[in-house]
């Protein structure tokens, strides 16, 4: 248990954080596999870097393609929520106001 009392859990021999991430794994695998997302990545890393010097790194959850009719439409880059500590705020900002991602919360 992790000091915000969610349990890892550990899915296809991949360790997750929390039982909701590891539920939101299996979903988002039978997505891919119905061919509506594609590109399944986990724990994606992006520096945060203001005037060249690196100030941090994010690293959501997943991040994939949407497909819809057949054609990739967007990227979304997701997180598993359960509590939203004041660091992960200030990344969410960031990473809308240096690389101009929405991060999409489960």
């Amino acid at each position: 248990m992790n000091k915000y009392r969610s349990k890892s859990c550990i899915r296809d021999g991949i360790r997750f954080a929390s039982k909701k991430e590891g539920k939101r794994y299996q979903e988002l695998l039978l997505l891919q596999k119905a061919k509506k997302i594609k590109n399944l990545r986990l724990q994606p890393k992006y520096p945060i870097s203001i005037n060249n010097e690196k100030i941090c790194t994010y690293i959501a959850d997943f991040e994939y393609y949407r497909i819809l009719d057949g054609e990739c439409v967007e990227i979304i880059t997701e997180d598993c929520k359960g509590f939203k500590t004041p660091v992960y705020r200030l990344k969410k900002k960031l990473m809308n106001a240096l690389y101009g991602i929405i991060i999409t919360e489960t």
